[in-house]
């Protein structure tokens, strides 16, 4: 395709991405009270209060939140775009390589969100409020705070939950290897921790949780990577045999 028919199927898929945000936006604006009323039951269950101390506050919390979910829920609809855009310019071989990696993305991260909501923010929220905060003192939560730490922490493991899928596909075209992944795993602990530091918030409790599954996944990764390396090596065995065989059969 000529440079400028690129440009206007770029463009076309562009505007579709965009109205995919818009459109699960305004649903999630529509539903925002149910959707923050979910996202606020692991504070009610530990019997703490929400509260609201500006008159515009919750319509700004809404718009946070379906900003957010915008991107959450449509993130498969915006990447489909950037495939459909992506994928006349690939060989047969190489969408069956990049496809797996485009449908373990979402779902990676779903999967962190889930960990976070579920496992991690529970054991936050009493830490955090059991640990430094007198007994005495009246624990209300401000929503615009609450809704802005939520989507710090799902941020975080959601992106950390990308780890082995980043690294496995850098092993599957060859960037990286499992020799090197071992031979750099003392520093690969101490960027997770440092990494964790950063995205999560500043509590031990978080770091911690989101520092483990980034271990976790780098050490996976490597025995993805052996298993990858040894099937290439396969393959590239078989196809040398098969080489040897036919030019035996062709003398």
């Amino acid at each position: 395709m000529p440079l400028l028919d690129h440009l206007i199927e770029l463009r076309k898929r562009l505007i579709y991405a965009l109205i995919s945000f818009m459109l699960v936006f305004f649903i999630a604006f529509y539903f925002a009270k149910p959707i923050f009323s979910f996202l606020i039951q692991p504070a009610l269950h530990d019997g703490y209060k929400m509260q609201v101390l500006d008159i515009f506050e919750f319509f700004f919390v809404t718009v946070k939140l379906s900003a957010f979910l915008s991107l959450i829920v449509g993130f498969p609809l915006i990447a489909t775009q950037i495939w459909l855009f992506v994928a006349p310019g690939l060989y047969r071989q190489e969408k069956r390589a990049f496809l797996p990696f485009l449908v373990a993305t979402p779902f990676m991260f779903y999967a962190g969100c889930a960990v976070m909501y579920y496992v991690v923010m529970p054991y936050v929220i009493n830490f955090m409020l059991t640990q430094y905060a007198p007994q005495d003192v009246e624990k209300n939560l401000r929503a615009a705070d609450y809704l802005e730490r939520v989507l710090q922490l799902v941020f975080a493991f959601g992106f950390a939950f990308e780890m082995p899928v980043l690294l496995t596909l850098m092993l599957r075209v060859g960037i990286i290897s499992s020799a090197s992944l071992k031979a750099k795993r003392r520093y690969a602990i101490v960027i997770c921790f440092v990494v964790a530091a950063v995205l999560a918030p500043p509590d031990v409790v978080s770091q911690i949780a989101l520092a483990v599954p980034l271990i976790a996944f780098y050490e996976i990764s490597i025995l993805i990577g052996v298993w990858i390396e040894r099937k290439r090596a396969e393959e590239d065995k078989k196809g040398e045999e098969e080489a040897n065989n036919a030019d035996s059969a062709g003398s």
